[in-house]
C-alpha cells in the first residue's frame, strides 16, 4: 500500500513534514476560494499538479470533491455541480490523478458536536454525541428523507461513474460520519456496510468503490476486520484512524493505537489481501504545545500517525515475506 498524506497548499510546512518522514504522495483539495475555477480547468489542475511535484510530492487524491449539495439535495443546478464534477474526473485522468473521494452528506458534512475532549495525556480530540443538539429543529432545507438521497445519489452516479470508466479514475465514496440515520430531520444514508454496498451496486464498475475510512465503519458497529474482506476488491482508498466506541451516537477520536481495533491486524490484512491503494491518516488528536485551531488536523497527533503507519506497514511486510 502507498501511503499519502493530507497536504494543504496553504500550510507549507505540512510538505516539509511529508519530505522528511518519507511520506511520497499526497491528497490535495481544490484550493479554497477557488474551487470551480481549478475543477473546471485543465490548466488550472495541471498548475496545481505540478505545484505539488515541485514539494516533492506526488498527487495522486483529489478529497473531497467539489462542492455539490445541490446534486445531494435535488435542487435546481445540480446539473451544472454534476458537469463541474465529470470535468474535473476527466482532467484527474489526463494527469494521472488516481482517485476521487467523494461523500453523500446532505446539509451536515463530517460533523462534530465536541472538540476538545480529553484524550490520553489530556490531548485532545473531536467528539458526537447525538444528544448534544436538539434533534427536534428543522435546517433550512427542511425534511430531506433517505429516499430522496438514495434517488440523488443514483442520479449522480449515472452520469459520473461513466466518465470515470473513460478517464481511468477511481470514485472512492466515503461512508457518513457520523453513521446515523438523520440530523434534525435531514437524513443520512451511508450509514452501514450493507447500504455501502447498495449504493457501489447502483451503478457497477470496476471505477467505483470504497474509502474505508476505518472510524466511520466502527462507528457503524461493524466489525472493520470482516469490512477490509468484505470489500477488498472495492477498497481504493483508506482512512487511518480510531475511536473509542461501536456507537455512532455518541463516540470520539483516539490516538491510532488507542482505540477499539487492533490496528496492527487491519494493516496485516490489507498487505495480505495485496492493496496497492493509497492510505492516509485522518482525525488526529491535537497534541501538548498546539491551538487546536484546527480539531482532528494538527500537526504532532499526525506525524506520530503517521510513524506509528509506516512502522505497522513495515511489520507486516517483513512478516508476509518470509513465508
Amino acid at each position: 500500500m502507498k501511503i499519502a498524506d493530507y497536504l494543504r497548499l496553504d500550510k507549507p510546512l505540512q510538505f516539509e513534514y511529508a519530505r522528511q518522514l518519507g511520506v511520497p504522495y499526497a491528497v490535495g483539495r481544490l484550493p479554497d476560494g477557488e474551487i470551480e475555477t481549478y475543477a473546471e480547468s485543465f490548466e488550472k489542475l495541471k498548475e496545481l499538479k505540478e505545484t505539488y511535484k515541485n514539494k516533492g510530492v506526488d498527487l495522486k487524491v483529489i478529497e473531497p470533491a467539489p462542492p455539490n449539495q445541490k446534486i445531494k439535495l435535488g435542487l435546481e443546478g445540480r446539473d451544472e455541480e454534476i458537469i463541474r464534477m465529470c470535468t474535473l474526473i476527466e482532467n484527474m485522468g489526463k494527469l494521472d490523478i488516481e482517485v476521487m473521494c467523494f461523500n453523500f452528506m446532505a446539509h451536515f458534512g463530517w460533523f462534530r458536536t465536541r472538540y476538545d475532549i480529553c484524550e490520553r495525556g489530556r490531548a485532545k480530540v473531536t467528539g458526537y454525541i447525538h444528544t448534544d443538539i436538539n434533534q427536534n429543529v428543522y435546517t433550512e432545507v427542511g425534511l430531506v428523507t433517505a429516499e430522496q438521497l438514495w434517488d440523488n445519489l443514483e442520479y449522480m452516479l449515472k452520469a459520473i461513474v461513466p466518465v470515470a470508466e473513460k478517464a481511468n479514475v477511481k470514485l472512492a465514496i466515503h461512508p457518513d460520519d457520523p453513521p446515523v440515520p438523520s440530523i434534525q430531520h435531514v437524513g443520512r444514508i451511508l450509514t452501514s456496510a450493507d447500504a455501502i454496498e447498495k449504493a457501489i451496486n447502483l451503478v457497477p464498475s470496476k471505477n467505483l468503490g470504497i474509502t474505508l475510512c476505518q472510524g466511520c465503519y466502527t462507528a457503524m458497529g461493524e466489525d472493520v476486520l470482516n469490512i477490509i474482506e468484505r470489500f477488498k476488491e472495492k477498497t481504493f482508498f483508506v482512512h487511518f484512524r480510531d475511536i473509542s466506541a461501536r456507537d455512532p451516537y455518541a463516540f470520539h477520536e483516539t490516538f491510532q493505537d488507542n482505540g477499539v481495533n487492533d490496528m496492527a491486524e487491519c494493516i496485516r490484512r490489507y498487505v495480505s489481501n495485496g492493496f496497492n491503494g493509497y492510505i492516509r491518516v485522518d482525525h488526529v488528536p491535537t497534541m501538548a504545545g498546539e491551538e487546536n485551531e484546527n480539531p482532528g488536523y494538527e500537526t504532532l497527533g499526525r506525524l506520530y500517525a503517521i510513524g506509528y503507519l509506516k512502522g505497522l506497514i513495515e511489520m507486516a511486510n517483513k512478516t508476509f515475506e518470509k513465508y
